[in-house]
């Protein structure tokens, strides 16, 4: 069929496949992906090939989807969350140019900025930035101009790779720069495992942020000036109640 189709699978659990992603996992004849993101939905999906790697061999794993799809194949390249955001899909189409003879084809999904704000209310409910923590592929030096210009420009902020055991301290040094421009009372959360068992959250202050201990499965939300608790649940307005 000579197709790649770069599949986002949302949060992980099968109710958050959209049915656009849903159909192409069924059309594929491969199932490809880093192994934990193939695990998520191998079993709903039995009798297809798998072709798994692990982290950091993002590179081998796209090339070997793109020279199966060239070879005849169907095959679905899985990402957590959106195939587009921090996912797979770019690096498969800027592969893609070697490889004329497969076809792609980006299926969107739901990225934990999205589902993460929906368990804590609507963080993002105006304009906001996402930024990664992690310096693996990002310069730490850029990450912090980041945080800097969107702290500055009022963002609220949704954070990826908010740490990990080498990085243990990245949450706390980027609220210290968030700091520098935003009140220590701006409201803001974390969720855990977003759309899969054992999911937490928790709301509290900026001051009170760069004290928790979060890892890879936490996203990490950062209100503006204007987020503020309603009934318990995050709100960044977007300004409908001073219209008239």
């Amino acid at each position: 069929m000579n197709k790649i189709y770069v599949v986002g699978l949302g949060p992980g659990h099968e109710e958050y496949l959209s049915a656009q992603a849903r159909a192409a996992l069924e059309r594929a004849q491969v199932l490809c992906g880093y192994t934990v993101y193939v695990d998520l939905i191998r079993g709903l999906f039995p009798g297809k090939e798998v072709y798994t790697t692990p982290m950091r061999q993002e590179t081998d794993r796209c090339r070997w989807a793109l020279e199966a799809a060239s070879q005849g194949k169907s095959v679905a390249l899985v990402c957590s969350g959106d195939a587009g955001v921090y996912g797979m899909a770019g690096l498969v189409l800027q592969l893609g140019v070697d490889y004329p003879d497969a076809e792609i084809e980006i299926v969107p999904g739901i990225t934990a900025a999205l589902s993460g704000a929906a368990v804590l209310g609507a963080p993002l409910g105006h304009d906001f930035c996402v930024i990664s923590l992690s310096d693996l592929l990002t310069p730490w030096d850029v990450i912090e101009k980041r945080l800097e210009c969107a702290a500055l420009g009022d963002f609220a902020l949704c954070l990826y790779n908010p740490a990990s055991k080498k990085r243990a301290d990245y949450l706390c040094r980027a609220c210290d720069i968030l700091l520098r421009y935003k009140s220590p009372q701006t409201l803001c959360g974390w969720v855990r495992n977003i759309g899969r068992e054992g999911q937490t959250y928790k709301i509290m202050p900026l001051s009170q942020l760069r004290e928790e201990t979060v890892d890879m499965f936490t996203t990490v939300f950062v209100g503006s000036s204007t987020t503020a608790l309603c009934a318990g649940r995050l709100v960044t307005p977007r300004g409908y109640e001073g219209k008239k």
